[in-house]
């Protein structure tokens, strides 16, 4: 009780240490922020009874003010700093992970959090008032993304908005403050089930526990981003775009030998047969258009108006397409030895790494801000500077370039992790690998399902 209460006197200093900004007082930074929510997370985990205790005790205080006083901006604007330098494969995530566990062990055997269940009609987002945004409140206080010094009203005020964009960004979501259809299902996932998730993702993290390397590359299919880590630290994250449901990125480990960059797309037969040849008989100029060569086993181009595209089989040609931006992988290719035919590249349809479903290819994994990735594998290749990478994709020409030493690159599937301050992260079990439906809700809502054949997704348009 003595240690609420000076937690409680803590938060209301540091309300208003935060308030006085316009008065030359420095606000807290934003990790102090981080690590306070993180003391109350723990608090609010700390046993049983003392969590019920503590949620009683709010409830029955008297109501904290409307949300015209409970305004910080500073608070909305920090909460969602829940990333850290800390890699998912790092030395320190099992022992968090550990931690976790035991949290929600907790939390689950406390009775886990209330469901929010807003009026229909009701969107919850700041400056709302209603009786939802109680449960919300308490919700968000259980899992540690709320202090308890918040208190529970109808209000959501600022506080509430910089713990729903926590919430959000932990879970992969847009972290935009408002309870939408996402947020609102991945708040009622019950803690039990949250708890289990967390068990399952042990297992894989021990299994990735050896040494990986002083420097690799791992894409985490669930949470559709990638991290190039150096010495044991996140040296960059890029957003991704995987494999759709039907066509899902493969599990591997291997090691990535060569960039190349403006590089050649080949159509594979499959394509060639079910997707060129009738894309020809609509549209006669459709390889022209986009760049496509046809070249017989002798590298001699052959050209297009001397083939039959009525013809039941298409003919024994390579269908080359040109490097340049609209080429399938656009500037780079990143290849690394698998048996299944996958790699990582450039895009022409940058636009698809702002969708929040990025399950969108065949296998092969697209990568935004892919010069950063080649610069950073290329830095310890002698003559491939920035500049020069930068200068070679201009030119146009293919120039494909062997790593003076390979890096390892890891296809992963973890769908929950703790890499910081008891910040614990959740993603969609896309591929319905964790044994619970209720985790897969999202996975076919705003998803383009393909019946197409492999890399249809790479198909010139």
């Amino acid at each position: 009780m003595r240690f609420r209460a000076r937690a409680a006197r803590f938060w209301r200093n540091d309300t208003v240490g935060l308030c006085r900004k316009k008065n030359g007082i420095d606000a807290f930074s934003r990790r102090a922020f981080l690590r306070s929510a993180a003391t109350f997370g723990a608090a609010a985990w700390a046993g049983a009874a003392s969590a019920q205790d503590a949620l009683n005790e709010i409830i029955n205080s008297p109501r904290r003010g409307s949300w015209d006083d409970q305004f910080d901006a500073k608070a909305s604007r920090t909460a969602t700093a829940v990333l850290s330098n800390t890699p998912v494969f790092g030395p320190e995530t099992i022992a968090l992970l550990q931690q976790a566990i035991l949290d929600y062990q907790q939390i689950a055997a406390a009775g886990g959090w209330p469901m929010v269940n807003p009026a229909s009609t009701q969107r919850l987002e700041l400056g709302v008032n209603d009786p939802a945004v109680q449960q919300l409140r308490q919700r968000l206080m259980i899992s540690g993304d709320l202090p308890q010094s918040a208190g529970i009203s109808p209000s959501f005020d600022s506080y509430v908005d910089g713990a729903v964009k926590r919430f959000q960004a932990r879970h992969g979501l847009p972290a935009d403050g408002v309870i939408g259809e996402y947020s609102l299902k991945a708040l009622n996932v019950d803690a039990s089930t949250r708890l289990a998730q967390l068990e399952t993702n042990l297992v894989r993290l021990q299994s990735m526990s050896g040494d990986l390397g002083r420097r690799y590359v791992m894409v985490n299919i669930p949470a559709a981003y990638i991290e190039a880590v150096e010495n044991g630290r996140v040296a960059l994250r890029h957003t991704a775009i995987v494999g759709k449901i039907d066509r899902q990125s493969p599990i591997l480990n291997s090691k990535i030998y060569e960039v190349i960059l403006n590089p050649y797309w080949t159509a594979p037969r499959s394509i060639i047969q079910k997707d060129i040849m009738p894309l020809m008989r609509k549209d006669p100029t459709y390889l022209e258009r986009n760049a496509i060569r046809l070249l017989d086993g002798n590298g001699n181009e052959v050209s297009p108006e001397t083939i039959d595209w009525q013809a039941e089989k298409a003919p024994n040609l390579m269908f080359r397409q040109d490097p340049g931006k609209i080429n399938a992988m656009s500037s780079t290719k990143i290849n690394f030895h698998n048996e299944h035919a996958v790699y990582m590249h450039d895009t022409p349809q940058q636009g698809l790494f702002n969708k929040l479903m990025r399950f969108e290819s065949s296998g092969c994994v697209r990568v935004q801000n892919v010069r950063d990735l080649s610069t950073w594998l290329l830095k310890e290749t002698p003559g491939w500077s920035r500049q020069q990478i930068e200068g070679t994709i201009k030119s146009g020409v293919n120039t494909p370039i062997k790593l003076a030493e390979e890096v390892p690159v890891y296809f992963t599937y973890i769908t929950a992790w703790s890499a910081k301050d008891r910040v614990v992260q959740f993603r969609d079990d896309i591929y319905q690998r964790d044994g619970a439906a209720e985790l897969a809700l999202q996975t076919t809502t705003g998803i383009e399902q393909s019946a197409g054949p492999i890399d249809a997704d790479a198909l010139p348009q």
